[in-house]
């Protein structure tokens, strides 16, 4: 097998009675899951979820051997899908990708193209994952507060719960910038 078939991800391993185990192994691309587009991976962010996922937690995650990661931004390798080609910048959140499907950490993956978004212009890839699904959760709660009438004239301040985690505290940059 030539490196070019090969891929390098955290692939976790059900021990038992609720215990999972972790490595990092080099798998060929014949243990790619099915989809249409396979994705080089350049950036996954850390989320709670993956901290549960990786210490079994939550019942997460029901078939193993399994590849966490719940988000990642990357470039298309090959892709069966008229919406994408090699070489096109790519991100994905949501879908229950690192949980029932496996993940983005990972040098690859191979997904579904109905999940993917294309990087927007003017962002990198790196961007995407430093916004990461905590950055996009916490602007579609925005957006859904100014669909509901919030706008920056509003009177009164607006008060975020759990204001210290990923989604809070981006929250709390963004509706300050607002």
């Amino acid at each position: 097998m030539t490196d070019e078939y090969q891929f390098t991800a955290l692939v976790l391993e059900d021990a038992g009675d609720g215990k999972v185990t972790n490595s990092i192994e080099t798998l060929g691309d014949d243990r790619l899951p099915e989809g249409d587009v396979t994705v080089g991976v350049e950036y996954s962010a850390l989320n709670y979820k993956d901290g549960m996922v990786v210490q079994g937690q939550g019942r997460l995650v029901r078939d193993y051997p399994h590849v966490p990661g719940i988000d990642f931004a990357g470039t298309v390798e090959a892709s069966d899908s008229p919406d994408y080609n090699p070489g096109d910048k790519v991100l994905l959140n949501g879908w229950r990708v690192g949980e029932t499907h496996w993940g983005g950490l990972s040098t690859r993956a191979r997904v579904k193209s109905d999940w993917l978004v294309p990087v927007p212009e003017g962002l990198s890839t790196e961007q995407c994952m430093a916004i990461g699904t905590a950055g996009f959760t916490a602007m579609l709660a925005i957006m859904a507060l100014e669909e509901h009438g919030l706008t920056p004239q509003s009177e009164g301040e607006v008060l975020v719960t759990g204001a210290s985690g990923g989604v809070g505290s981006i929250a709390v940059a963004l509706l300050a910038n607002l």
